[in-house]
């Protein structure tokens, strides 16, 4: 007999000592004695009997079974004073403590987590029963790792105020690594083949990292769906896996595992049907059929089939279409006959469009980016791209939609999002360093959702030995109900040339400035910026020849007014380390006639990201511009030039080296003498008399009027950090160049690695590269300088 009903049958024994089996009364009042913890008030609740009922032997054994079944108490018995009912508890003791010593492959987290999930943890009744399953959850934690020597003792220590502590002491052993996989029956792929396509493998390079040389069952499974998948892909229609063995030696330091299969025959496809209610125009979903006659019969295919004519009902409100495959197998042919079915269930309409976490900004600006509007029928098209427009703002970490049903409606769904708001103000002064710039002080003060608004402000200040920058600006992404934006800025700039690789010249530039943005459609946008500058240039001691001869046709101060006009084309999933989608510009920059200098700048950009796998992403990225003067000003303005080479453009080469160069001509004060050799003295300042002479010819950067990038980049996340998504590697192949015309003889190319980071004081970028087809000195002519090579660069304190 279980201890519990043996304990629940002495105790009726006894108590029917002081009441007689016929015997009832009137429970005038109740008592508990023993309790601890545990309240009266918890008693009463569970106790089956109150105050004014008839109580009997009969009633004992419900009342006892009762406390018992709480799991509260280890002993419980009632006595009878007169009508007072005496319920005697004795508590089970809490656990105070528990420890675990000797994990290493799994943290104490992890431990405790899997603890809880079977209801042992600190503060909690602790229960014998429930610590025998201890050691079952962690073999199965540790199983999972591929630990098949785990040892576990526990022990159990009493402590005051009946309390208990829990000491759980581990020896995990080594892991039983996978010695050998075998697949039996397989004619049609060879076992290397098969073997690729499997997550478990033996012991190899990445194992540390990949821990795929480690067996575990779940494992095992998913790799027997992916073969599954493999050979029904590849038109094996009847493949099937007949069994697996699973073989670990006496040491438990090696696993073998053998997969038994059948492939069967090829099978190709006869006919496609479409039936059922197809609600849209047939000759559309034609169009979405991946797969045809003749062809050899793929699951994935097919799979891929009904989910876009699913997703293309659901884009007309059938959100809970069912698309069925229907294979009609003709054995003797080795045909399939595929009919896709088509469900339409009822149309659903959006009751309401909800959202949660929005402490901050208001629901407005929210439900502005909304493509899916409430009432009109549910497409899972705008629902998703509603979501993307939330995840664009840059105001949130995290966005997720749900779509539930309305309770009692089978024709309406709510449209749930839940966003987490990151902090979109910031007020920071900092220090950063740049190979090109140097030491970067500074200071900046923006909110990019003024009081949730969505408008952005930013006041900032930039200092390095390249730049000095105040600017202020405000932009308003909706000026009007329509989507226009408008954003204006105030500007002070001087910039040093000569400090970030190029010749030397400064400029001092004050800008005012005025934008509006005018969406064309989803993704196309105008964009047309209307800029006011005075520019005032000035040389130094080294001066080029070419700004000398500029200087001397067209001054040293310049006012322009400068009217831009753009298009862009922008699909891409996030602002911030996208994962797919696309972006184009195309601008257009004209001084106006009458300007001090009149000349213009033509630009394109394209990019695209291409996802290959969770955590893979490919980038193509490519960029041309040119830029010429017209009416007065026979060529671009030197300042207004571009450059390549570094961070942004071809890495491996120095920044801003590529291209052209000037020849600079470097100016000394000498002082005069007289025939006898005595320093002149001016009379009037009574110093020495001196006069500015060249000493000496330098080339420099100078940069050209056309600009060719390009460049391929493959993203993957850093290994033990795949989970830090504001970190990433990439591998690439850099090609550019800058000319004064299109050469494409010029282009420069390199490869190597990189690393991104978006750490709390900035932003960091590396690169490793080496240049492939850098040009050598000429040794017989000066004016030929080979290419700048600089492997190893970095940005850090700036943006990318």
């Amino acid at each position: 007999m279980p201890k519990p009903f043996a304990r629940l049958f002495l105790l009726c024994l006894l108590l029917s000592q002081t009441v007689a089996a016929d015997e009832e009364f009137i429970v005038t009042d109740i008592k508990v004695k023993g309790l601890q913890r545990i309240s009266q008030g918890t008693v009463y609740n569970y106790l089956p009997v109150n105050v004014g009922e008839k109580f009997s032997l009969d009633n004992a054994g419900p009342a006892i079974k009762a406390l018992f079944k709480t799991g509260f108490f280890k002993d419980v018995s009632l006595e009878r004073d007169g009508s007072t009912l005496i319920v005697n508890v004795v508590e089970r003791p809490s656990i105070a403590k528990i420890i675990i010593e000797g994990n290493k492959d799994l943290s104490k987290d992890d431990l405790t987590k899997a603890l809880n999930s079977i209801g042992m943890s600190e503060g909690k009744v602790f229960n014998k029963q429930i610590l025998d399953k201890v050691e079952q959850e962690l073999n199965r934690q540790y199983l999972s790792h591929g630990k098949y020597a785990l040892k576990i003792k526990t022990e159990v220590n009493t402590l005051t105020r009946n309390r208990v502590g829990i000491l759980i002491k581990i020896s995990e052993g080594r892991v039983t690594k996978i010695k050998q996989i075998n697949i039996v029956g397989n004619k049609a792929f060879d076992d290397p083949t098969l073997l690729k396509q499997l997550e478990l493998s033996t012991t190899n390079l990445l194992s540390f990292y990949t821990k795929n040389d480690q067996y575990s069952k779940q494992k095992l499974q998913a790799d027997l769906e992916t073969l599954r998948s493999y050979y029904l892909d590849r038109g094996y229609i009847n493949f099937s896996i007949e069994s697996t063995q699973v073989a670990i030696t006496p040491d438990k330091k090696d696993i073998y595992v053998t997969i038994n299969v059948k492939e069967g025959d090829v099978y190709t496809l006869d006919k496609v049907k479409l039936a059922g209610n197809l609600i849209v125009p047939p000759e559309q979903l034609i169009k979405l059929v991946g797969i045809g006659p003749g062809e050899i019969f793929s699951r994935k295919q097919a799979t891929e089939t009904s989910k876009a004519i699913s997703d293309r009902l659901g884009d007309e409100g059938y959100t809970f279409a069912n698309v069925n495959m229907v294979p009609e197998i003709n054995e003797k042919n080795k045909t399939v006959v595929m009919t896709f079915f088509v469900d339409p269930g009822k149309r659903a309409y959006v009751r309401h469009i909800n959202f949660t976490g929005n402490t901050k900004t208001r629901d407005e600006v929210l439900r502005r980016e909304m493509r899916q509007m409430e009432s009109s029928w549910a497409s899972g098209s705008k629902i998703e791209r509603s979501k993307t427009r939330l995840e664009r703002l840059g105001y949130f970490e995290d966005v997720n939609v749900e779509t539930p049903q309305v309770v009692g409606a089978a024709d309406q769904i709510d449209v749930n999002y839940k966003v987490t708001e990151k902090a979109s103000g910031n007020l920071s002064a900092g220090v950063g360093y740049s190979q090109v710039q140097g030491i970067v002080l500074n200071a900046n003060i923006s909110q990019d959702n003024v009081f949730g608004s969505g408008k952005r402000v930013n006041l900032a200040f930039n200092n390095s030995d390249y730049l000095t920058s105040y600017q202020f600006g405000f932009f308003n992404p909706y000026f009007n109900v329509d989507g226009v934006s408008q954003g204006y800025n105030l500007g002070y700039t001087s910039r040093n040339a000569a400090r970030i690789n190029i010749t030397s010249y400064s400029t001092d530039v004050a800008n005012a400035g005025i934008n509006f943005g005018i969406p064309i459609n989803e993704f196309d946008q105008l964009r047309f910026d209307l800029d006011l500058k005075h520019t005032t240039l000035k040389d130094t001691d080294q001066v080029a020849n070419e700004i000398q001869d500029f200087i001397k046709k067209e001054g040293d101060k310049f006012l322009t007014l400068a009217p831009t006009i753009s298009w862009s084309h922008d699909t891409l999933n996030r602002a911030i380390f996208p994962t797919k989608g696309g972006q184009q510009r195309f601008s257009a920059l004209a001084t106006t006639p009458g300007s001090d200098l009149e000349y213009y700048k033509i630009s394109y950009k394209h990019q695209i990201y291409i996802p290959l796998a969770q955590s893979l992403t490919f980038r193509l990225h490519g960029e041309v511009a040119y830029g010429d003067g017209y009416g007065g000003t026979d060529a671009l303005p030197f300042f207004e030039n571009y450059f390549a080479g570094g961070t942004g453009s071809v890495r491996g080469y120095k920044n801003n080296t590529l291209g052209p160069k000037s020849t600079q001509t470097i100016y000394t004060n000498v002082v005069q003498r007289d025939a006898a050799g005595n320093i002149i003295i001016d009379p009037i300042t009574n110093r020495p008399v001196t006069t500015r002479t060249a000493t000496a010819n330098k080339l420099y950067p100078f940069g050209g009027s056309t600009k060719m990038i390009g460049n391929a980049e493959l993203f993957f996340p850093v290994p033990f950090l795949s989970d830090v998504k504001s970190v990433r590697m990439g591998t690439f192949f850099d090609a550019g160049t800058v000319e004064n015309g299109f050469k494409f003889n010029e282009l420069r190319y390199s490869a190597g690695i990189s690393g991104e980071w978006l750490s709390p004081f900035g932003a960091l970028s590396v690169s490793a590269a080496l240049p492939l087809n850098a040009k050598k000195d000429d040794p017989n002519d000066p004016n030929h300088l080979g290419d700048q090579k600089q492997i190893f660069q970095f940005n850090f304190g700036q943006n990318f």
